[in-house]
């Protein structure tokens, strides 16, 4: 799928007609007067959040932002597995992986050793590590990225429209609120030409703030951005460019004797290319806008670093100058650390607003938006009554530390860049030492949340050694029972706020009348104290807060669906039908065992909790009832 060959065109490259490539975005009228949750700012955090949110028609959202329109072009690009992952849940991976630029091989350039001056390749790796997603890493941007969120907001059960032009002033929070209350009241300031000065008040239950590194919301619960700068100037431009650089399609990273770094970003499309340049060292307290810095400055400093190879630039579609700096926010709501066990939480920051990264290794994008998807599924729990309000502390706790230890990492891989190649190429063979070796936090899986209510201990990690406790849910082939149909076990997870219950069979015939697998669905289905039966509401499907999934060890044609536990083939919706996709085994046929490929032992079988964020929460004995129960009582409401 190529485009962008006869200029930049923003918008829905399928639509052949550029003016109409992009759909019109925005709410009408004013904001409503009460909302249970207001989210400020349309960025990437902010649209995940929204987008999670309007899943559910009962809770009254609302998302504004101070821009006049949608997002055009991008400023992010770089796209995580883990991201990908998360986009499967959200239904829009398939787009991304058509339109997008998939980043296979990574390449390595240093100075020559016979001359300096000149750049040679010195390395090449895969970029993502074999079996460590089923999804790429992929470049697409960010502005297309909106647009998928703003498409699945709009086709949602909330059908929700994101209001622009408002410029939030300021926030209230009413301390004598209960949790039920609207306590927190925000004033908004209309900045369109026709509304200009106009002020609009809106009440929330909770708030959100996705409004960037500048955050109103942030400021507003007196929190602060932490760290230092790196004191580097970087130039950055998406250029239509011809150049005789022969991995001009490759992402690169290249290491000059004398005019420092380059790095290469592939676009999608076929024909664009982005590229970071080192500019230059700024003193202690330098801003780089006193540099006065221009294109054709970026442009000159990439021309030099790239010699012998030539690059000539047709069109500049977006460029920036920026300094690099990595700075976090103590805490993500508001909070104070040592009043936890007496307030809960109002107002909560995600993205940007609580931390900023140098875009080297792709970080800032991601972890904003998987900010949001930890945090929607807690506040739509919260918020339909299936857990209580407390449970919104974690999202604070375990965000916090996730994007310490990226930052950390940030900090590292962006002074390697920065740090010029030596003539006997001992920096260049350490920056792509480093990035082989880090690959896991580029691609975004090397997430691990520590024990908590949430997560669970690693007791019984034995029992599935692949599907680590407080980590991603590692998905993996299967081959579904009910149609053949080959299909991937994580898939099963979307965005919908519901927990997944994975139950792995031992190696006995799962629908004998005393197997481990007919017992816990008798336990789950029957039992006064089964977590499924206590809170699912009796009106809804049996599936509608815990789904139950059936791994099996048989081929699937040694099993018949009709004999299976009726839990695992549910009658569901108003005409009772059948739902047939809950059950899977083993894909032989191309020789992808999911026991043998995630660790799972086959003598007893495990039962794998996981979060309606894909994070396992739990491992445990396919036996282990009250281990199972009391996790969910730890945290959720009876409904029943």
């Amino acid at each position: 799928m190529q485009f962008h060959l006869n200029g930049f065109q923003p918008g829905d490259p399928d639509i052949a007609d550029p003016a109409a490539r992009v759909q019109v975005s925005g709410a009408t009228g004013v904001l409503p007067e009460e909302v249970d949750v207001l989210i400020v700012g349309c960025g990437p955090a902010g649209l995940t959040l929204a987008a999670q949110l309007a899943q559910f028609p009962e809770i009254k959202t609302c998302i504004v932002e101070q821009k006049p329109d949608r997002l055009l072009v991008g400023q992010a690009d770089g796209i995580a597995c883990r991201t990908m992952e998360m986009f499967y849940a959200y239904g829009f991976s398939e787009r991304v992986l058509k339109e997008a630029y998939w980043v296979n091989e990574t390449t390595f350039w240093k100075p020559d050793e016979r001359t300096p001056e000149k750049i040679t390749r010195s390395g090449r790796v895969q970029d993502v590590e074999d079996g460590l997603s089923e999804f790429p890493h992929v470049i697409l941007n960010q502005a297309r990225i909106h647009d998928c969120f703003l498409d699945v907001m709009r086709k949602s059960p909330a059908k929700l429209e994101p209001y622009y032009s408002r410029r939030v002033l300021d926030l209230h929070v009413d301390p004598a609120a209960d949790a039920t209350d609207h306590a927190v009241t925000v004033r908004l300031e209309r900045v369109d030409a026709a509304n200009a000065g106009k002020i609009e008040m809106i009440r929330a239950r909770y708030v959100v703030g996705c409004d960037g590194a500048r955050s109103t919301v942030r400021k507003s619960i007196g929190r602060g951005l932490h760290g230092d700068s790196a004191n580097h100037a970087w130039g950055v431009m998406d250029v239509l460019a011809v150049t005789d650089f022969p991995d001009i399609r490759f992402k690169s990273l290249i290491q000059s004797a004398k005019d420092g770094s380059l790095l290469i970003i592939p676009r999608e499309g076929g024909y664009m290319v982005r590229i970071y340049v080192e500019l230059a060292k700024l003193d202690v307290g330098e801003r780089v806008a006193n540099r006065n810095i221009a294109a054709d400055d970026v442009i000159a400093k990439a021309q030099r670093i790239l010699k012998p190879h030539t690059l000539e630039v047709k069109e500049i579609a977006w460029w920036s100058v920026y300094e690099i700096g990595q700075r976090l926010t103590d805490k993500f709501d508001d909070v104070p650390e040592a009043e936890i066990d007496t307030r809960l939480p109002r107002i909560f920051i995600a993205g940007d607003a609580c931390h900023t990264h140098s875009p080297k290794a792709g970080q800032g994008m991601n972890v904003s938006m998987q900010d949001a998807f930890n945090l929607g599924w807690k506040l739509a729990a919260v918020l339909r009554k299936q857990c209580a309000p407390s449970l919104l502390h974690s999202y604070s706790a375990e965000r916090q530390a996730v994007a310490k230890e990226l930052i950390d990492f940030d900090r590292e891989w962006a002074g390697i860049l920065a740090s010029a190649a030596k003539a006997g190429g001992t920096d260049a063979a350490k920056t792509q030492d480093y990035f082989v070796q880090h690959g896991r936090y580029t691609a975004g899986t090397a997430t691990h949340y520590r024990p908590s209510v949430l997560t669970g201990t690693a007791t019984h990690q034995h029992l599935a050694e692949g599907l680590v406790v407080g980590k991603r849910f590692h998905s993996a082939p299967v081959i579904r029972l009910a149609d053949a149909k080959p299909v991937h076990l994580g898939h099963a997870a979307q965005a919908d706020g519901r927990f997944r219950i994975y139950a792995f069979s031992p190696v006995e015939d799962p629908a004998a009348a005393g197997s481990a697998i007919r017992a816990l669905c008798n336990f789950l289905a029957d039992s006064r104290k089964s977590p499924i039966r206590r809170y699912t509401p009796s009106s809804a499907d049996i599936d509608n807060v815990i789904d139950l999934r059936g791994v099996f060890q048989q081929d699937h044609r040694e099993l018949a669906v009709e004999a299976m536990p009726p839990l695992l083939l549910p009658s569901k919706g108003r005409y009772g039908l059948y739902d047939y996709e809950k059950m899977f085994c083993p894909d032989f046929k191309n020789g992808q065992d999911v026991f043998a490929m995630r660790g799972i032992d086959r003598k007893a079988g495990c039962i794998v909790v996981v979060r309606p964020d894909q994070y396992v929460a739990s491992v445990l004995p396919l036996d282990d009832f009250a281990g199972l129960t009391s996790y969910f009582d730890a945290f959720m409401l009876p409904m029943n």
